[in-house]
């Protein structure tokens, strides 16, 4: 599956993308506050391509300018999900490279999914979270319509391993509805 935006495609991660993924997954800034260690070569991002970025439902962030991955983007099954979710709700997980940092790529990325994961999925609900002190992305679930749900403390980050607090946002379709059909007629 290939999906666009504005600036965006959002498209399957590939083994050829490897150096960029590890020019943005080696910044100790980025991985570590989403939960998962810096990269420590091209042929690790390899790796994570071929492990963990191959999973269903999980993107590589390509601006179209230049057709390069700057960041990923997924959807996290029900029995993979971070937290407890019903059967037709998903997860949304993301980052994008510090370069690419307050340009709202991601909030772009995660409004695109959103449509996806509700009008050709069907879904009924996204859940997002995010550690204790990652504002950043605190503000993209925001921006993007999710509402604090519930917090979960003393959880293990076994990429990390270390312990940690974890806030989760939740969205439903229908809030998804009201809050696009909002945007639209704002923009009239």
């Amino acid at each position: 599956m290939v999906l666009e935006t504005e600036r965006l495609i959002l498209r399957p991660w590939e083994e050829a993308d490897a150096e960029e993924l590890y020019k943005y997954a080696k910044n100790p800034q980025v991985g570590p506050v989403a939960g998962w260690p810096p990269h420590t070569s091209v042929k690790n991002s390899r790796e994570i391509i071929r492990s963990v970025l191959s999973a269903p439902e999980t993107y590589a962030v390509v601006l179209k300018e230049s057709m390069k991955p700057v960041g990923s983007i997924g959807l996290i099954s029900p029995m993979q999900s971070h937290t407890k979710v019903g059967q037709t709700e998903w997860e949304i997980g993301y980052w994008i490279g510090v370069p690419y940092w307050g340009q709202g790529l991601i909030p772009e990325a995660v409004q695109r999914l959103q449509k996806y994961a509700f009008e050709d999925l069907g879904c009924t609900a996204l859940w997002c979270g995010y550690y204790e002190g990652n504002a950043k992305s605190k503000r993209v679930q925001e921006k993007c319509g999710f509402r604090y749900h519930h917090t979960e403390r003393n959880k293990p980050c076994f990429l990390m391993g270390d312990v940690r607090t974890e806030h989760f946002t939740y969205l439903t379709k229908e809030q998804w509805e009201a809050d696009t059909n909002d945007r639209i007629r704002d923009s009239h």
